[in-house]
Protein backbone atom coordinates (compact mmCIF):
# COMPACT_ATOMS: atom_id res chain seq x y z
CA UNK A 1 0.00 0.00 0.00
CA UNK A 2 1.42 3.41 -0.97
CA UNK A 3 1.70 6.35 1.40
CA UNK A 4 -1.24 7.99 -0.38
CA UNK A 5 -3.46 4.91 -0.15
CA UNK A 6 -2.82 4.69 3.57
CA UNK A 7 -3.66 8.36 4.17
CA UNK A 8 -7.01 8.74 5.86
CA UNK A 9 -8.82 11.64 7.42
CA UNK A 10 -8.26 10.09 10.84
CA UNK A 11 -4.50 9.66 10.36
CA UNK A 12 -4.14 13.27 9.23
CA UNK A 13 -6.17 14.58 12.15
CA UNK A 14 -4.15 12.47 14.61
CA UNK A 15 -0.99 14.31 13.55
CA UNK A 16 -2.65 17.70 13.94
CA UNK A 17 -3.11 18.27 10.23
CA UNK A 18 -6.47 19.71 9.26
CA UNK A 19 -8.15 18.66 6.02
CA UNK A 20 -7.79 22.19 4.66
CA UNK A 21 -4.09 22.47 5.44
CA UNK A 22 -3.37 18.98 4.07
CA UNK A 23 -5.09 19.56 0.73
CA UNK A 24 -3.84 23.15 0.45
CA UNK A 25 -0.22 22.14 0.93
CA UNK A 26 -0.50 19.31 -1.58
CA UNK A 27 -2.22 21.55 -4.15
CA UNK A 28 0.49 24.18 -3.73
CA UNK A 29 3.25 21.60 -4.20
CA UNK A 30 1.46 20.21 -7.26
CA UNK A 31 1.26 23.71 -8.76
CA UNK A 32 4.98 24.23 -8.17
CA UNK A 33 5.80 21.13 -10.19
CA UNK A 34 2.93 21.03 -12.71
CA UNK A 35 1.57 24.46 -13.59
CA UNK A 36 -1.46 24.93 -15.81
CA UNK A 37 -3.26 21.60 -15.43
CA UNK A 38 -6.87 21.63 -16.58
CA UNK A 39 -9.75 21.07 -14.19
CA UNK A 40 -10.34 17.43 -15.09
CA UNK A 41 -6.70 16.56 -14.51
CA UNK A 42 -6.67 18.38 -11.16
CA UNK A 43 -9.81 16.47 -10.17
CA UNK A 44 -8.29 13.15 -11.24
CA UNK A 45 -5.10 13.83 -9.31
CA UNK A 46 -7.10 14.78 -6.22
CA UNK A 47 -8.92 11.44 -6.28
CA UNK A 48 -5.65 9.56 -6.74
CA UNK A 49 -3.92 11.48 -3.95
CA UNK A 50 -6.89 11.35 -1.56
CA UNK A 51 -8.72 8.04 -2.10
CA UNK A 52 -10.31 8.09 1.37
CA UNK A 53 -14.01 9.03 1.04
CA UNK A 54 -13.64 11.32 4.05
CA UNK A 55 -11.33 13.55 2.02
CA UNK A 56 -13.77 14.03 -0.89
CA UNK A 57 -15.32 17.16 0.62
CA UNK A 58 -11.97 18.93 0.21
CA UNK A 59 -11.92 18.69 -3.59
CA UNK A 60 -13.10 22.29 -4.08
CA UNK A 61 -10.42 23.59 -1.69
CA UNK A 62 -7.74 21.58 -3.49
CA UNK A 63 -8.84 22.87 -6.91
CA UNK A 64 -9.08 26.50 -5.77
CA UNK A 65 -5.66 26.48 -4.11
CA UNK A 66 -4.12 24.74 -7.12
CA UNK A 67 -5.60 27.36 -9.46
CA UNK A 68 -4.31 30.27 -7.34
CA UNK A 69 -0.87 28.73 -6.90
CA UNK A 70 -0.57 27.73 -10.56
CA UNK A 71 -1.42 31.26 -11.68
CA UNK A 72 1.24 32.74 -9.40
CA UNK A 73 -1.21 34.21 -6.88
CA UNK A 74 0.60 32.21 -4.20
CA UNK A 75 4.34 32.72 -4.35
CA UNK A 76 6.99 30.03 -4.03
CA UNK A 77 7.74 31.28 -0.53
CA UNK A 78 4.18 30.68 0.69
CA UNK A 79 4.61 28.90 4.01
CA UNK A 80 1.31 29.46 5.81
CA UNK A 81 0.45 25.76 5.73
CA UNK A 82 2.53 23.39 7.87
CA UNK A 83 4.31 20.77 5.84
CA UNK A 84 3.22 17.71 7.82
CA UNK A 85 1.44 15.70 5.14
CA UNK A 86 3.95 12.85 5.19
CA UNK A 87 3.80 12.61 8.99
CA UNK A 88 0.15 11.67 8.62
CA UNK A 89 1.02 8.41 6.93
CA UNK A 90 4.17 7.54 8.89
Amino acid sequence: MSEYESRTQVSCNETGLSCESCTSQTATELARTCKGLRGRMVAQLFVQLYPDPGCARMHANFAAVYKRASSGAIGDDWEDIPNRALEAVA
